[in-house]
């Protein structure tokens, strides 16, 4: 990749360059990575440290109940993990009878957490350092305490208004009844036991010991059905990755049961268009991405579940170039639309990224989905458990309908850009519900078919697709290109910059150089590169 740094945004960060790098929302996080590396680790102890620390000083998107996704390059092979956890068995579309839409939080929105099992599976594949040593940071965070950053400290008195009263929340969460300011130190002894225990089992205590046993009890105490033994049948799945072509480039994504899919479909869409005949942030160019999303998010809505669901409408189906040329040719450069299904067959957070000296780079999310999850924590223990059953639908006969031990949709997904010469490209992120996809999309777009350098690429102006012909996007698009799309009859929604607004998600990206890796993090987060 060519270093191209352009000064073209409010940002002033410049790219992180180095042999060795982390690239994460939070500084302390970033920090505990880079220790790893200066310890003699690699990329993937690194990334590991950083998710771990990640769950102490930034709960507001993930915690020990987390679920987790990962891409590894281990500079031979690609590998792709998925490690988020599946439905109880109980669970069953008549529990949720007489509803309209699976609750979003509480415990009935609670599957099993997989991060903790991701953890010790790339340890044990990957890593160089002992598992315990990785939990150092993480531990010395929370027993210690650690400072609450600015960002972090206003999404966590938002979540806490809207969770105060969740089982178990206020306790963890709220001393004093209250979400700790910015700057205040913030001390953490339950999670620090807890990562203690869980690094000393390697991870068992979680699924099969004493974790284990306080988050099933919790769960019977508040009438769930989450068991002792649904959390000792989990099992992480290393199930490759789906790619698509766009230039001398593949973006690859994790196989369904995520949203990944939806990136490589609107990618390839766009491949049969005149994309490249225009500037990254002209209004043609936002027209056709924004078109190619809707399209690809009709089909991700309709079709995508757990992949072993997913048997009417499959992945070679969603991304047949055939099937993508016509999506395509259904795009009027004139006008939006808001598009339907179609018919592919004839008869659908917090986020590290760290690379090494030896070629290794780690692409890793995991994520409690709606910020602090289903709000609920287990008494004494600081976990707090992700709402991942919201992602399941009600309706009869969807691939993606409830049942028990199946996987729920999932937003959260890592992405990884590999050359046609096999060789890695860039290893990225962009955190934020439905934005990840999209923000794949925008980053690899900017990054290879416009050329710009990861911070730059993590800078720019971002725009999401809502519903229909809704779009919001960021105020620095500039008011001359939000009134042509509002031209083309797109329902514009502006928003202003606000760091605390997570619509637009939080990027990382770690590109390969000649040189080593050229680093970028988000300015909308409290994001943080580091290397040496």
């Amino acid at each position: 990749m060519k270093l191209r740094h352009d000064a073209l945004y409010a940002s002033r960060r410049s790219p992180v360059l180095a042999r060795n790098v982390v690239s994460t929302s939070q500084p302390l996080a970033a920090q505990a990575g880079l220790r790893m590396l200066l310890a003699g680790g690699n990329a993937a102890d690194a990334a590991l440290a950083s998710a771990i620390a990640l769950t102490v000083v930034e709960p507001t998107g993930n915690g020990l109940g987390s679920d987790a996704y990962a891409i590894i390059w281990d500079g031979k092979e690609l590998h792709g993990l998925n490690a988020s956890g599946r439905a109880p068995a109980a669970w069953s579309p008549e529990r949720f009878a007489g509803a309209d839409a699976m609750p979003q939080r509480g415990w009935e929105s609670v599957t099993v957490p997989g991060a903790v099992s991701a953890w010790r599976e790339i340890s044990d594949k990957f890593g160089k350092l002992p598992f315990e040593k990785l939990f150092e940071p993480a531990i010395e965070y929370a027993s210690r305490g650690f400072a609450v950053s600015p960002i972090i400290a206003t999404l966590w008195e938002k979540g806490g208004n809207v969770l105060g009263k969740q089982p178990g929340f206020a306790e963890a969460f709220l001393p004093g009844g209250k979400a700790p300011k910015a700057g205040e130190l913030f001390i953490n002894r339950a999670i620090a036991e807890s990562l203690t225990d869980i690094a000393e089992t390697g991870g068992e205590s979680f699924y099969r010991g004493r974790l284990a046993a306080k988050i099933a009890a919790f769960a019977k105490e508040n009438g769930a059905v989450l068991t002792e033994e649904d959390l000792g049948n989990h099992k992480t799945d290393w199930v490759g990755t789906i790619s698509q072509s766009f230039g001398k480039v593949k973006l690859h994504e994790i196989p369904p049961n995520g949203q990944g899919i939806s990136a490589l479909i609107a990618l390839g869409i766009l491949r049969h268009t005149n994309i490249a005949d225009y500037a990254p942030d002209s209004v043609e160019a936002l027209h056709l991405e924004i078109e190619a999303m809707k399209l690809a998010f009709a089909d991700m809505h309709e079709y995508v579940a757990d992949l072993d669901h997913m048997r009417d409408v499959t992945v070679e189906h969603l991304l047949s170039d055939d099937y993508l040329k016509s999506r395509a040719a259904l795009i009027d450069a004139s006008k939006a639309q808001d598009f339907k299904a179609g018919a592919p067959k004839h008869g659908g957070t917090v986020y590290v990224t760290a690379a090494d000296e030896s070629g290794m780079m780690v692409s890793f999310i995991q994520s409690n989905y709606m910020g602090f999850g289903s709000g609920v924590v287990v008494p004494g223990t600081s976990i707090s458990l992700q709402n991942r059953g919201f992602g399941f639908t009600l309706k009869d006969g969807h691939p993606n309908q409830v049942a028990g031990g199946k996987r729920p949709f999932q937003t959260i997904i890592p992405g990884f850009l590999m050359g046609e010469d096999g060789n890695p490209v860039m290893s990225f992120g962009v955190m934020g519900g439905p934005m990840q996809s999209q923000g794949h999309l925008q980053m690899t777009l900017r990054t290879q078919l416009w050329g710009q350098d990861p911070q730059t690429a993590a800078d720019a102006p971002r725009w999401q697709a809502l519903s229909g012909l809704e779009v919001a996007v960021e105020a620095s698009v500039g008011a001359d290109v939000i009134d042509a799309l509002k031209a083309k009859g797109h329902a514009i929604k502006v928003e202003a910059p606000d760091s605390t607004n997570f619509g637009f998600g939080g990027a990382q990206l770690i590109a390969k150089t000649d040189a080593g890796y050229v680093a970028g993090s988000d300015p909308r987060k409290d994001g943080c590169a580091v290397g040496y």
